[in-house]
């Protein structure tokens, strides 16, 4: 290495480091799958229109528009009646997260976009206990690994 080199980690690295796809350059989106069938408790003694899991998608939807990295999608049921709102972290080739027992609420939200704004950042999707925004601290229910595929 020479000695005015600062950094010498390759350029297609650095792009992979910062959540970028290193063979074209692009973002890797993380996605926030959101369970929209998800009832609280208490839901029934509320009288709502809306379950508990429609009310914390569209705060999430809210509160990633215009948020690089992090797209949203709906799904009837994440099969985590016991620790509802249930929502999903994932993203090609990286580590998935399932996150639960989420009050339907704004600070929920930004927690969670947050957290999926990491996570897109991130090579392999985890992220660093010490950047993790306190609203998701405690809410994690699984970690699945990555999926591999093409017989690697």
């Amino acid at each position: 290495m020479r000695p005015f080199q600062r950094n010498p980690i390759a350029k297609e690295d650095k792009i992979r480091l910062m959540g970028r796809d290193s063979k074209w350059g692009r973002r890797v989106n993380t996605t926030i799958t959101i369970c929209d069938t998800c009832k609280r408790d208490d839901w029934i003694t509320r009288s709502m229109d809306l379950t508990d899991g429609e009310r914390l998608a569209a705060l999430i939807e809210a509160a990633a528009e215009g948020k690089p990295g992090v797209v949203t999608r709906r799904h009837s049921c994440l099969m985590g009646c016991d620790h509802g709102c249930n929502i999903a972290i994932q993203a090609d080739q990286k580590i998935t997260y399932v996150l639960g027992r989420f009050e339907p609420d704004k600070d929920s939200a930004a927690a969670i976009v947050d957290y999926a704004h990491l996570h897109s950042e991130s090579e392999t999707g985890i992220v660093a206990f010490r950047s993790w925004p306190q609203g998701v601290k405690g809410h994690f229910v699984s970690r699945l690994p990555v999926l591999q595929t093409g017989g690697e």
